[in-house]
């Protein structure tokens, strides 16, 4: 296994340094200093990865599928030994605090054992007549892209059900936070995983992804990350006919009604909003308040965001650590000052910090006019705008007026408007009450310009699997 400073790749069951020996710096964002690196793949490797994957393929696919599972609950165990080194890596990688990311792999190791668990029963012919039955096979090889952001949750949420499916796939980690996938991978090659059925690469992103989808070996696509780079991929594997499984951008709207309780909804958003510091594509970005509550919920969301401790990723104390990398600094900055230019009002933080780091303060817009980017972009950081609405209707106009349609959320007591809410919001998912992350046994999916197809419970093994449809049958079981 790769040591904490030099990360390797993992093809045919070992661990070792790309072809050309070339590697990529790993920056810490809390310190703006390179603190580690990571092995880049070159086409040979990447051939190797595919031909690794391929001859692992008829006989992972024909092991019983109770035994894949239990592959997964041991890598799931093994990994829950490794969390609190594992969350001290992802935070230095990622500029998480320790909590969070002790939370993150909390959560992929309930992914590995939900899906683990679940492998027999969702591998089992699936009878729909007394002469029919659909018998699940699994597709094929999977490439699979991870992004920076979340990539214990995201990693496990592609790895386990294709694996539990009984696809071998090469994953493409996220090369500014390759421990991640180095843990996760280990803990799986430790718990025994055969050969070939999972390799582990990274490189230089736009070569390895147009390397894997240029092969006909690879059957399945699954992506996290942007709305324009998902659609690169789309376009390549369309040559090849793979089926795609896209989670893109989101720009996730929070109705606030004139009922809500704000002593719940408050820390809920909050809280929320400024994990991982703003960059999550599920994070609430703009809301929307009724009119009579509106100064009310104003004064009460911009002292609690006041009150959020900025610091190291690593001291207890901090509440929002860094952002991952000067990109997301730089975009911080042209949307506020675009809206400001606009006319928008700065109710809290929007400038960034005088100290090493990626930091930039959780930001409370006002005001904000309708054509000003950050309505329209993704922020994928800690901006927040706040604006009244006067009648539900109003409401859900302004929530769909993206082209995203991730997740949305409202707080309400009222019956009648939960209902009008859930049925007019454009959304994968709406949540009622409260925010959170998604758990292990829910799918989860995007509309409009979100994505497609579906990551997480029974939907997300299915997403690997060929439904084979059987007739005439004289008799089943």
């Amino acid at each position: 296994m790769s040591d904490a400073r030099s990360h390797e790749l993992f093809i045919n069951g070992k661990w070792r340094a790309g072809g050309s020996r070339a590697t990529l710096p790993v920056i810490n964002p809390a310190t703006e200093k390179v603190f580690a690196s990571v092995a880049s793949a070159t086409v040979s490797d990447l051939d190797e990865a595919l031909a690794s994957a391929e001859r692992s393929r008829k006989a992972w696919s024909s092991q019983p599928a109770k035994y894949r599972g239990e592959i997964l609950v041991g890598a799931a165990r093994i990994l829950a030994t490794k969390i609190e080194a594992a969350a001290r890596d992802l935070s230095a990688e990622q500029g998480k605090t320790i909590a969070e990311a002790t939370g993150e792999y909390a959560r992929a190791i309930e992914t590995l054992e939900w899906n683990g668990t679940h492998a027999e029963e969702l591998s089992a012919p699936i009878p729909i007549g007394p002469s029919r039955m659909i018998v699940p096979e699994a597709l094929g090889v999977v490439a699979a892209f991870t992004p920076w952001n979340y990539p214990a949750v995201l990693i496990a949420r592609k790895l386990a059900p294709a694996l539990a499916a009984g696809c071998p796939v090469i994953l493409k980690g996220a090369e500014e936070t390759p421990s991640v996938a180095v843990h996760i991978v280990e803990s799986l090659h430790q718990a025994g995983i055969p050969e070939g059925v999972v390799n582990l690469v990274f490189g230089v992103p736009v070569h390895i992804s147009r390397h894997l989808l240029s092969s006909p070996i690879v059957k399945v696509l699954t992506f996290t990350g942007s709305t324009a780079v998902g659609k690169q991929l789309a376009t390549l594997a369309a040559n090849n006919l793979q089926r795609c499984i896209l989670e893109l951008g989101g720009h996730s709207p929070v109705i606030v009604c004139e009922d809500a309780d704000l002593a719940k909804a408050i820390p809920a958003i909050s809280e929320y909003k400024f994990e991982c510091a703003g960059q999550s594509c599920n994070a609430p970005s703009r809301i929307l308040v009724a009119r009579p509550l509106y100064e009310q919920f104003l004064s009460q969301i911009t002292e609690a965001v006041r009150k959020i401790r900025i610091g190291q990723p690593d001291d207890p104390a901090t509440e929002m650590g860094p952002m991952a990398n000067a990109r997301r600094i730089e975009a911080m900055q042209r949307l506020t000052k675009d809206a400001v230019d606009r006319g928008a009002r700065i109710e809290t933080g929007g400038a960034g910090l005088d100290r090493p780091g990626f930091y930039w303060p959780p930001t409370i817009l006002t005001g904000v006019p309708k054509d000003a980017r950050v309505l329209h972009e993704e922020p994928f950081g800690p901006i927040l705008t706040v604006a009244p609405f006067d009648t539900l209707e109003e409401a859900i106009e302004e929530a769909n007026a993206t082209e995203y349609g991730l997740a949305a959320y409202l707080f309400t007591a009222v019956a009648d408007a939960q209902q009008k809410l859930i049925n007019g919001l454009s959304a994968g998912a709406v949540s009622v009450n409260y925010l959170k992350g998604v758990s292990a046994d829910a799918p989860y999916g995007g509309v409009k310009q979100s994505g497609y197809g579906y990551e997480g419970g029974e939907h997300g093994v299915r997403s690997f699997q060929i439904l084979k449809m059987v007739n005439g049958l004289s008799s089943f079981g």
